[in-house]
């Protein structure tokens, strides 16, 4: 059986749980989110897995992988399911990966200064915040662009597990502007995935610890 360390309102979790729920793996979910009783003894396994100690940490069988784009390659490798997750041919292979670091480096990771800095000082300064909305709107503005070619699977890949996470929580930060029309429409059809909305729900109880506020309208 698999384990899967991390937290439900983790967005690298959810990257990781996408995949999962997408293909109906079976799987034992190790929640650090407080209440779990083995809190302590799943923390610690997190910790030494890895340089930084960071969830989300996948075991099989005792073979522990870290980082999220490296646990869905072994999903798809050693766990495969409907959803194909990473393409058989290797050159679709290598755009997809390079566009699940466009979400993991340039959306996520972005905004993702604006978070750090309100849990260290309470709030965002004008400098970070515009700094942060420069750099995460011209992402949103090329994954335009990029959209308007893009063939959408009919399941799940490494894309939409790396993309609704990020989406979802970037547009809370840094509203996708009205020049992104397929942007737009594209995370609202991600986020009604079931597998997506599934994390979605599970994590809607912990959305007081996201520090800038938790909209109602998703």
């Amino acid at each position: 059986m698999l384990e899967l360390y991390g937290h439900p309102f983790s967005s690298y979790t959810w990257k990781v749980l996408i995949a999962l729920y997408a293909n109906g793996t079976p799987f034992t979910f190790h929640s650090l989110d407080g209440e779990n009783p083995d809190q302590a003894t799943a923390y610690a396994r997190v910790q030494q897995a890895s340089p930084m100690g960071k969830f989300p940490l996948l075991v099989d069988n005792g073979r522990e992988v870290f980082e999220t784009t490296a646990i869905i390659e072994y999903l798809a490798l050693h766990h495969p399911g409907a959803a194909p997750l990473i393409p058989a041919d290797p050159d679709e292979a290598i755009c997809t990966r390079m566009i699940d670091r466009v979400f993991d480096n340039y959306v996520m990771n972005a905004m993702q200064e604006c978070v750090d800095e309100t849990i260290r000082h309470g709030s965002v300064s004008p400098e970070t915040q515009a700094r942060v909305d420069e750099r995460v709107t011209r992402a949103y503005r090329w994954i335009e662009g990029w959209l308007a070619r893009y063939a959408m699977p009919d399941s799940v890949s490494l894309i939409e597990c790396a993309a609704a996470p990020a989406l979802f929580y970037a547009d809370w930060v840094t509203r996708i502007p009205d020049d992104c029309p397929r942007l737009r429409g594209w995370r609202a059809q991600l986020l009604a995935m079931p597998a997506v909305a599934r994390c979605v729900e599970d994590a809607r109880r912990f959305r007081h610890y996201f520090p800038l506020g938790a909209p109602d309208r998703d």
